[in-house]
This record gives structure tokens, C-alpha cells and sequence, in this order.
């Protein structure tokens, strides 16, 4: 039901900001249960996902085979499973400090409450997004205890990286979404558009990421991470055309598992060095 990926995706984002927000390496403690923090919150978000399309995936060929649909795990274990995701993520957040206790429940809508948002608009793609990007300012909240106005740059940049690789995903179900009435950029502006509105998102990606760099003082080591970002982006887009989605899977879950690990290492490597 739930991919070791799917944690990879975010966590290496949210360490950056914990990376940023101690200029350097944070303590074991915070380190530790912001670990916990994301994988738990992940971990819910996705259960729930596949609780609240549960009818949707069993309509859909593509989704039918997922664990829900299939009848490998029942609605019960499903929901049980979130609670006590939950539960952890708001453990996590009360061994951090008082700020992140205080915005677990709000972080926990985010993510939970954006599985129900393709029923209403097209742009639900950026609210997955968003769910995505508060994890930088969650952790430099961890380590912090206080947010700085300039790590929501790096959500911004978050935002739209997950918006625009949502979009490509969304490519798959347009006919379907079309016929059960969902929406996506892909039903309303078509597979060729939504490829372009993908490859905007992912520019204004680079734009914020080249902001972090000169907000935070970030060296040689931190630009050369976004122009690897920029050439991995390049990559993944050329895997995908209006004619062939065939290979959407590797551009999903390879290459943003890949872009996210990248990225990270080398801010790390920015920030050790210039300790």
C-alpha cells in the first residue's frame, strides 16, 4: 500500500530545512523525530488517500490491483493504520517543541484533507504540492522553534516541484478522469498543455531553488545542486510526450526519488563545508 519511495520523495527536502535552519548539522534528538515526524506523516497521508479513492481506484483499470480495491487489506487495518500514523506524527511533533505540537494538527489537515480536492478543482495538483512543501518549514520549526520567512522559499520550490510531477502522473487517468468527472490540469487543458503547465511549474521550481541560494549565502556546491536539479528535470521531462506516457512510472517515482536525494547532498555538502 505504501512504498519506501514515497517517504524518500519529501524527507531529503525536509532535511535540508533542518540542515538550513542549523546551519549545519542539527542535534540527534531533533534529527531523530523529524525522521519519525515525516515518515509517520507520510505514511497517514497515503493511507488515507487510498481510503478516501478506494471507490475510485476499484472504477479505475490502471488502480484496481492496489491493496484497497484488490482486497489485500481490509477498510478497517486501512483506517487503524492512519490512526496510529497519526498518532505518531503528533508524538514526533510533542518531542520537538511546543510550536510543532501546536501546528501538528493543521499539518495533519493538509495532508489528509488534499485526497478529496481533485473532486473539486483542477488545481488540486498545487494543494499536493503544498501538502509536499510545508515539510522544509516543519522542520526548520523542529529545530527552530520559530519559522523564518525564508525557508518558505524552499516550500514554494517544493510546491511546484510536486504540482508539476503530479500533473505528468495525472496524464494517465485523463480519459478516465473525463468519464468519472474528476478533475485534473490534464482533463481541462488537455495532454499537451498539462506537459507545458508541468514544465512551468518545474521552471518556477529552479527560480525558487536559485532563491534559496542567495538568501541563505549558499556557495559553489549549492549551484551546482540546482543545475543538477535542472538537468535531472530536463531528463524526466524527455521521458514523457503527449503520444507516450509509457515510461511515466520511471519519471514518477525514479527520477523525483533521484531529483530530492540530489538536491539535498548537495546543500548538505554546501553547509558542512562551510562549517
Amino acid at each position: 500500500m505504501i512504498k519506501w519511495e514515497h517517504s524518500i520523495f519529501v524527507l531529503p527536502f525536509a532535511l535540508c530545512g533542518a540542515m538550513l535552519a542549523a546551519n549545519g548539522l542539527p542535534d540527534g534528538h531533533a534529527l531523530a523525530w523529524i525522521i519519525v515526524a515525516m515518515v509517520a506523516a507520510r505514511s497517514a497521508a497515503m493511507a488515507f488517500n487510498r481510503l478516501a479513492d478506494a471507490s475510485i481506484d476499484a472504477a479505475n483499470p490502471r488502480t484496481q490491483s492496489r491493496a484497497l480495491p484488490a482486497g489485500t487489506l481490509t477498510h478497517g487495518f486501512v483506517a487503524m493504520f492512519v490512526v496510529v500514523s497519526c498518532a505518531i506524527f503528533v508524538l514526533a511533533a510533542s518531542r520537538l517543541n511546543r510550536l510543532s505540537l501546536m501546528l501538528a494538527p493543521l499539518a495533519l489537515g493538509v495532508v489528509l484533507l488534499y485526497s478529496y480536492t481533485k473532486r473539486f478543482t483542477r488545481w488540486s495538483h498545487l494543494v499536493l504540492g503544498f501538502a509536499m512543501g510545508i515539510a522544509p518549514s516543519a522542520a526548520w520549526i523542529a529545530v527552530r522553534g520559530s519559522l523564518d520567512p525564508r525557508i518558505l522559499l524552499l516550500t514554494a520550490a517544493v510546491m511546484f516541484w510536486g504540482a508539476g510531477f503530479d500533473v505528468l502522473y495525472a496524464c494517465q487517468d485523463y480519459d478516465f478522469d473525463r468519464r468519472r468527472g474528476l478533475h485534473s490540469i490534464p482533463r481541462y487543458f488537455g495532454i499537451a498543455h498539462a506537459l507545458w503547465i508541468s514544465r512551468a511549474f518545474h521552471l518556477a521550481m529552479l527560480v525558487l531553488l536559485a532563491g534559496v541560494i542567495v538568501v541563505f549565502g549558499l556557495g559553489k556546491l549549492a549551484i551546482a545542486g540546482v543545475a543538477t536539479v535542472a538537468l535531472l528535470l530536463l531528463y524526466e521531462h524527455s521521458l514523457v510526450s503527449q503520444n507516450n506516457l509509457s515510461r511515466l512510472n520511471a519519471a514518477f517515482f525514479t527520477m523525483n526519488g533521484v531529483i530530492s536525494v540530489v538536491f539535498f547532498f548537495f546543500v548538505a555538502g554546501d553547509l558542512w563545508l562551510r562549517r
